[in-house]
């Protein structure tokens, strides 16, 4: 039986009429989507992060204020002056007790020039054991609001048997007594907040896990070397971030 062309017109009208309906309802499903988690996205990009706290940064063995170069100019992106950005060098073959002293004056002479209150520090390998020991046995927590340690030296590493002949590589080697004084009870004393980036990926901090702090936020980066970490602009503006917390 032949249908008339009118007829056939209607019933592919109506086909496409209901295919319409049915294809659009995820559309806008999705769309709606989209508005509700781009809305606070857009909320949590728009707050300002909190960056008038003056960082310190602390380099580690063999290194000095040229490593930070990176990391200045990323938390300078994130909103920081280059006027409260200060990077500490200290004596690589000394004594990190002697280091650590020394950071607790410049920690005050940073407060004094700023008129801030607190601190944060952002640290590099063996700068962990001077930043530690400034934090945990010198009181200096009661000065820094936040402490980053990046591949920190936090619990040694058996790198440091290469260069036994300096007092710091003695003291950065695993079960020294240096170690055990800045481990023993409390990792992460007084109000400060902690957080460590390490990485299987290290070579340096051996093991690598050496660097995680009991009471600490510990970030496992899936795979950065030693070095690299001070040249990795996502893990330092991560890191910006933490100190903007």
């Amino acid at each position: 039986m032949r249908r008339s062309p009118r007829r056939l017109l209607g019933a592919l009208a109506a086909v496409t009429v209901a295919f319409t309906l049915f294809s659009s309802a995820p559309t806008a499903g999705a769309a709606q989507t989209a508005a509700g988690t781009a809305a606070p996205a857009a909320r949590a990009a728009a707050q300002p992060l909190a960056t008038s706290t003056p960082v310190v940064f602390v380099h580690g063995y063999t290194g000095n204020a040229s490593n930070w170069v990176t990391a200045r100019s990323v938390f300078q992106l994130n909103g920081w002056s280059s006027s409260n950005l200060f990077a500490y060098e200290y004596n690589s073959y000394g004594n990190n007790i002697t280091n650590a002293q020394g950071l607790a004056t410049f920690v005050n002479d940073v407060k004094s020039r700023t008129g801030a209150s607190k601190v944060a520090i952002v640290n590099h390998s063996m700068g962990g054991l001077v930043s530690q020991y400034y934090l945990k046995v010198l009181g200096g927590n009661t000065s820094v609001s936040h402490l980053a340690s990046i591949a920190g030296a936090n619990h040694g590493t058996t790198y440091a048997g290469a260069c036994l002949i300096y007092t710091t590589c003695q003291q950065m080697y695993p079960g020294s007594s240096f170690i055990a004084q800045i481990t023993a009870g409390d990792e992460t004393p007084g109000d400060t907040k902690y957080a460590t980036w390490y990485s299987a990926c290290d070579g340096i901090i051996l093991p690598y896990t050496s660097t995680k702090l009991s009471g600490a936020t510990n970030n496992n980066v899936a795979c950065q070397t030693h070095i690299g970490y001070l040249a990795d602009t996502v893990v330092l503006g991560r890191i910006a971030r933490f100190v903007a917390s």
